[in-house]
């Protein structure tokens, strides 16, 4: 039988998503309470990776188990996982749904201030800025919207098949105390795009760069150049949609979306 884990994790401790040598991962944490409540160690396979540092909101993963899964398995988890990852729902799925392949829609949300705030350092990146240009960054906005290959916005495009993404939704909010938040949807992303777009839309911001040499830098597909990625600890990946699942988690996202939703 196969099952979907729906879990969200908060990533500052971690090196991102994946499993790796000599680091601390979300991905092993996570499996070394699984395989101890399950006595066996079944592949796991998640919906994506995240950057060290990143957050996930919403994350799934899947696994095969041959047997029923014991009662009370998510309470047990979250028992003994660290309290920077909690598992929202087990739940049963056909044996040929895959965490990663079938998901149809992503989104994330990017979160920053220009007003420098204790509380908000380990969920929101902080910059030192002021009088952000909203009209370029909304027409920043539009460009990525209106293109598809983004081949000079990813780390190694040559490790991907294509470079061709669907952008369904490009969005700035804002409020009245410096605090902003991008939020984009699209049928998937490249390595690094979400940190190298908010790098462009963040020199759009400040001037550094026009709306007009960002649609440049898209349409002629060179290799990335030196553009600085924006700060990990502000992106969470917020909602992954499947043909088969779709659940909405702004319930438990409401601390981070209250009062950043004036619309740019």
């Amino acid at each position: 039988m196969r099952y979907f884990i729906h879990l969200s994790y908060n990533g500052i401790n971690y090196r991102g998503w994946q499993r790796q040598i000599n680091a601390i991962s979300v991905q092993e944490t996570f499996e070394k309470r699984l395989f101890a409540l399950l006595k066996s160690k079944p592949i796991i396979w998640g919906c994506g990776r995240t950057d060290a540092m990143v957050h996930a909101s919403q994350f799934f993963l899947h696994f095969d188990y041959d047997n029923n899964i014991q009662e009370g398995l998510r309470e047990k988890l979250n028992l003994i996982l660290p309290n920077d990852i909690t598992v929202h729902d087990i739940i049963e799925v056909d044996s040929s749904a895959h965490a990663q392949f079938d998901a149809t829609e992503r989104t994330y949300d990017y979160f920053f201030h220009t007003r420098k705030d204790s509380f908000l350092s380990t969920r929101s990146a902080y910059y030192n800025i002021d009088n952000l240009d909203i009209l370029a960054i909304k027409e920043a906005c539009t460009i990525l919207t209106d293109s598809s290959d983004f081949r000079s916005l990813c780390k190694t495009p040559d490790k991907h098949n294509n470079t061709i993404c669907y952008i369904k939704e490009a969005q700035f909010y804002t409020n009245e105390n410096g605090r902003y938040r991008f939020n984009i949807t699209a049928n998937r992303f490249l390595k690094g795009m979400i940190r190298i777009i908010m790098g462009y839309m963040l020199d759009i911001g400040c001037g550094k760069l026009t709306p007009l040499q960002f649609s440049n830098i898209i349409n002629e597909r060179k290799p990335l150049g030196s553009v600085k990625l924006a700060y990990p600890q502000g992106l969470f990946l917020s909602r992954v949609i499947y043909p088969y699942l779709n659940i909405d988690t702004t319930g438990e996202f409401t601390d981070m979306l209250k009062g950043v939703d004036k619309k740019i």
